[in-house]
């Protein structure tokens, strides 16, 4: 199985609201990706001022979901 294979399989897991996160980072790894080889991917530019934004937010969720994880709450 590839890594973008992987990763398909477990966002398919996530509820619709951390499917949202993930793909609003997955933009965010896009544009940084972009800005730093000087290109700018249709949409992606732009997604990187509201995905820099978010990233506390996100962070701050992803330490709750890992918190829930470590406790047993939610399973992976």
């Amino acid at each position: 199985m590839t890594v973008h294979e992987a990763a398909r399989a477990k966002i398919r897991l996530l509820p619709e609201p951390l499917a949202q996160e993930v793909n609003d980072f997955i933009d965010f790894l896009l544009a940084k990706a972009a800005r730093a080889e000087g290109t700018k991917w249709v949409g992606v530019a732009d997604a990187l001022d509201t995905a820099e934004s978010d990233i506390s937010d996100y962070l701050r969720n992803l330490e709750q979901y890992e918190e829930r994880l470590a406790r047993g709450e939610i399973r992976w």
